[in-house]
Formats: structure tokens, sequence, C-alpha cells
């Protein structure tokens, strides 16, 4: 493989890996593993990555890979990461790679990211004579259930421990078939919202369905605190602070002729900022226990702290923006207008250093962007053609950080 220098060159030499980039991609895809145990996916990763020179340790409570790969010089620590595992999800594709696992599919692109990783460790090794410092390549299960980003920090992936070089920066990209293919979008500050959890059981009093008033239905109860979490956020958040309170289960009763003695919903809730974070929650108590109050119920409320926002650092974005603008061009890269309201753990990652994260568009060829299926779809597809270019920034970036930091690590 040619080794030439410049963006032009280091895109060429992605293409030409993008076919092997795919059959990765598509080994992954076909059978995909859920959580902290992915021993498929991880034998998959040692098997590509093998023959480059890496020095690789393998997780102790989980199935992850950490690679580093060791410049020719002194210098700084770049993280790149990829996360790995799938969800719990039957796939409706039609693909003729699609998944073999029954309920079980790669929705959320974490095949892919897989396989752009590989081939960025590919185009580092050949680059490894000018680069000035080290990447470590983090390949992590259970983002979707688990946070497993933060059980690698736990076992010091970013640098802790005797002899460890502690990491500098960290990036990630994340797929998705919103954006036009090929296209990369970040923005300094805050990428991903804070994804939290509420269990809320309402309890009342059972009885017979032809007798309501001997009992305590906690099911319209459970209806009215839904609607009343709603006007709670549109009257307690700042518009320009935003916030969304979902409840996605409500299950109560077994027969249709018992009022039942409780009913439960589960549901999420996601905030920007910490100040946004702190007054839903505090909310999403005083609504359910003071509605319940209202009809003679109690309500027990259960609020886990899930995976914090992930907040782009804005020198580290701005490098990122320059970086993959010399790569792809100006019309390629773009600044996204607003943070998504979704969830992400590699926001552990930047609580330590700092970095960022940028979506990577994949939208199929026959479709337009915003119309295809997007990420956690049964049906979501992407371009694959999309996965060079997302090799090509991961390298690109390391090699921008590194270059940036040349000469003895301070």
């Amino acid at each position: 493989m040619s080794t030439a220098a410049g963006p032009a060159a280091l895109l060429a030499e992605a293409q030409a890996l993008l076919p092997g980039i795919v059959a990765i991609r598509r080994e992954i895809h076909r059978r995909p593993e859920v959580g902290t145990h992915l021993p498929q996916t991880q034998r998959t990763i040692l098997r590509a990555l093998d023959g480059l020179g890496l020095t690789v340790r393998l997780g102790e409570r989980l199935s992850s890979v950490t690679a580093v790969l060791e410049g020719a010089r002194p210098g700084r620590t770049i993280l790149l990461r990829a996360d790995m595992d799938a969800l719990p999800q039957q796939e409706a594709t039609g693909l003729d790679f699609a998944s073999e696992v029954p309920g079980v599919m790669h929705a959320c692109g974490h095949d892919a990211h897989v396989a752009m990783l590989i081939g960025a460790a590919r185009l580092l090794a050949a680059r490894r004579d000018r680069l000035a410092g080290r990447v470590v390549l983090m390949f992590q299960p259970a983002e979707e259930l688990g946070g497993g980003a933060l059980q690698m920090i736990e076992e010091g992936v970013l640098g802790e421990g005797p002899g460890a070089a502690p990491v500098d920066g960290a990036f990630a990209l994340h797929i998705n078939s919103r954006h036009e293919s090929g296209t990369l979008h970040l923005r300094p500050g805050t990428q991903y919202a804070a994804a939290d959890t509420l269990h809320i059981t309402v309890r009342g009093r059972g009885g017979h369905a032809a007798a309501p008033h001997k009992a305590l239905d906690p099911i319209p109860v459970a209806c009215e605190i839904v609607q009343a979490l709603q006007t709670m956020v549109a009257r307690t958040v700042g518009v320009f602070d935003p916030a969304i309170v979902t409840i996605g289960r409500i299950s109560a009763g077994r027969a249709y002729n018992i009022i039942p003695e409780t009913a439960e919903l589960t549901g999420t809730y996601r905030t920007l900022s910490e100040d946004g974070r702190r007054t839903v929650r505090e909310g999403i108590a005083r609504v359910a226990h003071g509605v319940a109050a209202a009809h003679g119920m109690t309500a027990d409320v259960h609020l886990p702290e899930g995976y914090p926002a992930v907040r782009n650092d804005p020198a580290f974005a701005a490098a990122v923006h320059r970086a993959a603008t010399a790569l792809l061009g100006p019309g390629r890269v773009h600044e996204a207008p607003w943070p998504t309201m979704g969830g992400e753990d590699f926001s552990y990652v930047l609580r330590c250093v700092p970095g960022a994260m940028a979506f990577l568009g994949a939208c199929p060829p026959d479709r337009s962007p915003g119309t295809a299926p997007d990420n956690h779809s049964d049906r979501v597809v992407y371009d694959e053609r999309a996965l060079a270019t997302g090799t090509a920034v991961h390298c690109a970036v390391a090699q921008a950080f590194l270059a940036d930091g040349a000469g003895p690590a301070g």
C-alpha cells in the first residue's frame, strides 16, 4: 500500500481498503452480540489487528480490546474509540448479510464503527515511521446497555497504571443514515444529551372492575402522571435549555375485569445541562407523588442516573473540523446546529480528557437525507461507501493531533 503524504492520498488509501473494511463490517453484522460479553466480535477484531505490530490488552470484566500503536518518536497520546455491541431487536432490513441471531441486530452502526477503526489501524500502522506519539484504539462493548466505557476507564484504557502513558485527547465517530453519505457533522460543546431513566410505581387498592368506587384504581392516575409530566417540562424547563420526558412502557393488571393494585411507568428523560437535569429529576418526583396523593394513593419513584451529556472540547472540535475539511473539502464538513437528545457513554471518556465525537453521514444512495430509517430502527441501512470516509477521518484526526504535539511529551 502506498503511504504517500497528503489528504488526497490518505482518502485514496482508505478507499482501497474499503472491500476489506466492508467484509469485517458484514461479518460482525451477521453475528451480533449484546452487552458486555462479545466473544465472537472480540475474536474478529483480534484477527483483523494481527500483524500490525500493536500492543493488545483484553478486558477483564468485559470483552473489550485495547490496542496501542507506538509511533517512531515520543509525543502525545490520542485515543480513537469504536463501540462493539448490538441491540436486542429483530432485523427487518432484508439485507443478504442480515443478522443470523434471532432477536439481535446491529441497528446503531456499531459494526461499522469497529470496521472503520480497524481500517484506521491499518492506515496508521503503515504511517508509523511518521508518527510522534501513540494511538490507543478502544474497542468497547456495552454502549447500549451497561456503560462499557466507564468499565474500560476503570480498567485503565486512559493510561492509568505502571508504565502506562496517559491519554491526552480522544475522538469517536458515530454513523447515521440521516445525513448525506460521506459528510461529517460535529459541534463544540454539548453534542449528546444526558440520558437518564425513570421508574414510577403507583400504588392503589385492587378490586372488582364493576365497583371502582370501592377500590383505588392506579391506572387512570398513572395516565394522569404521564400527562402531568409533559406539562411539568413545558412549564419548568427553559426553551433554550431543552428537556424531554418520554414514557416508553405502562404496565398494569392481568385481567379485563380486575382493578389492579399497582400501575408501573418506565421511561427516560434527556437534558442538556446539569441544571436542567436537576430540574427535571426533581419535577418527576414532585409530579408523581403529588398526583398520586391527590387521588389518595402513593407513588414509588426510582430515578437511576444514566450517561452524562457528551461535551465536545471546543478547541479539539475545531481541530477535528480543520483536519476533516483538509481531507474531505469544506462542503463535506458541517457544524451541527444543535445537539441530539440521544445518549452516549463516550461522555465518560470526555469527562476525563479533551476530545470530541462527530457524526458520519451514511444515507443510502436511493434515499434523500432525513428520509431513511434512522438508528435503532429495525430497517436501518447505511451506505457502506461512507466507511472509507470514516476510516480516513480517524486517521487524519490522529495524525493532526500527534503532529501538533510532536516532540517530547509534556
